[in-house]
């Protein structure tokens, strides 16, 4: 997908530069070097704006495309500023190393004043004033450095929102920004939101400021077809051999993983059916001394689907200002109910409302809350739509920070890989995990969240959590 308005390309002054650096690139590499540098009428770059988005799979060449691409700019604008961050550690010093040996390079060293290695100032530096500088997201790699040209945001994938924040505006100085995001298809436990919406955007044509190109072979494929591996990668089979690819097939396990990362075919099912934005989710986080202790207090158990995990959840709905919720615990079904029943009886004459949900256990924890002398009026079984409604509600709140909650990380890890499952024929959904997993806690928050939006009762005690 190409931006609109295109008339020229710095594509001439890039190839000579890299013939001056004995460089070449392959034509679809010249491709892509040369549909990233397309300009408008007014000079600048064509995806200046929405950016160049690149999903390749591994083996491919790219970080050595766009690497020969950066080389070759820096080498042709003499200042030039570049960023070059991956978001893991691992990432950032295998780059570093092969953009480090490529500038020592024999063509390529008489353009370099120095490469600085020490943990923290990997760069390179030209010796007409431009400089790349390398450092991982996950380190906080990249805030506060005003006036950068181009930024290259490797693992795209997992880019997240805040990354973007902290590093985007850097470029707003810059007289032709450029901002380029390559990675591959994001895992259903990647926060590739970022990514996707980008991929997204270029798809439906409703955005024309983005260059978006996408390796990968058909969503059908035969994982074992070496036709679809050519498909995807276009440096296979004269630059990646046929043995690196059974390598990787083999080393990567699953064949969800070797048709994502080898074969860049993305999981159109499970990535459109993310559960909630996790970056505004961690955004509803409040720090300990802030939570309410005043208010509606509502606790949510939920059994899992498959009858092994229970999980306990509270909320809070105070007088003024959005409901809070806590995780409050796991515990496999094995140990039983007994320890529950008691947690909850301790605390019912505060309490406005239980709301139990779940196939399995459920009508004996009922009978036993009765049986302890808690009303039929604080207890609440969700119907269908009930249920329905209740996660929209969930996920609304979190898309309009109408909910707080502190940090938590067994909930949290359940939350960010966290996909929609379909409830009935109207578009009603639940949680499921994708990876085999649970949503146990992530499930007794959403209920314990509609329990304290939903009711009106109000024994006006202190909500107290523990």
């Amino acid at each position: 997908m190409l931006p609109s308005g295109i008339v020229a390309t710095d594509w001439p002054i890039v190839e000579y530069n890299l013939d001056r650096m004995g460089t070449p690139l392959d034509k679809w590499q010249q491709g892509l070097c040369m549909s990233i540098v397309a300009k408008r009428e007014d000079g600048l770059y064509a995806c200046g704006i929405g950016g160049a988005v690149a999903s390749i799979p591994r083996q491919s060449g790219k970080t050595h495309t766009i690497g020969a691409l950066i080389f070759a700019l820096c080498l042709g604008n003499p200042g030039l500023l570049v960023l070059w961050s991956a978001h893991r550690s691992r990432t950032h010093s295998e780059t570093f190393r092969t953009m480090g040996s490529m500038a020592k390079r024999q063509k390529i060293a008489p353009f370099i004043e120095r490469v600085l290695t020490g943990a923290g100032t990997e760069a390179v530096e030209f010796k007409n004033g431009s400089r790349i500088l390398f450092g991982a997201r996950e380190h906080g790699f990249g805030r506060g450095i005003p006036k950068v040209d181009i930024l290259v945001l490797d693992e795209a994938q997992i880019l997240t929102e805040k990354a973007m924040e902290d590093m985007v505006p850097a470029t707003n100085a810059a007289p032709n920004g450029l901002v380029i995001l390559m990675g591959t298809p994001p895992r259903p436990s990647d926060p590739g939101e970022v990514f996707m919406n980008r991929r997204a955007a270029a798809l439906s044509g409703e955005d024309e400021d983005i260059l978006y190109v996408e390796f990968s072979a058909d969503e059908k494929a035969n994982p074992n077809d070496r036709k679809q591996w050519a498909i995807a990668n276009p440096s296979f089979p004269h630059r990646t051999t046929e043995t690196a690819i059974l390598r990787m097939k083999k080393l990567l396990g699953s064949e969800d993983s070797f048709k994502r990362e080898a074969l860049g075919i993305w999981d159109e099912t499970s990535l459109t059916r993310k559960a909630v934005n996790f970056d505004k989710w961690a955004a509803c986080s409040i720090s300990s001394t802030d939570v309410p202790r005043d208010g509606i207090r509502v606790f949510a158990v939920k059994f899992s689907i498959d009858g092994s995990a229970i999980g306990l959840a509270a909320a809070t709905r105070p007088a003024n200002g959005p409901v809070h919720v806590e995780a409050i615990k796991q515990a496999p079904s094995s140990n039983g109910t007994a320890w529950l029943i008691d947690w909850l009886v301790e605390r019912k004459e505060s309490t406005a409302q239980i709301v139990i949900e779940g196939k399995s256990g459920v009508g004996y924890l009922v009978n036993a809350l009765r049986t302890e002398g808690i009303p039929e009026s604080v207890i609440k079984t969700p119907s269908a739509d009930e249920a329905i409604a209740a996660h929209g509600m969930f996920e609304s709140a979190i898309t309009d920070n109408g909910i707080t909650h502190i940090s938590q990380k067994a909930l949290d890890d359940q939350i960010k890989p966290a996909v929609k499952r379909k409830i009935g024929n109207n578009g009603g959904f639940g949680w499921a995990s994708p990876d085999g997993g649970t949503v146990v806690l992530f499930d007794a928050v959403t209920f314990a969240f509609w329990g304290a939006k939903t009711t009106t009762r109000n024994p006006r005690r202190k909500a107290v959590f523990l």
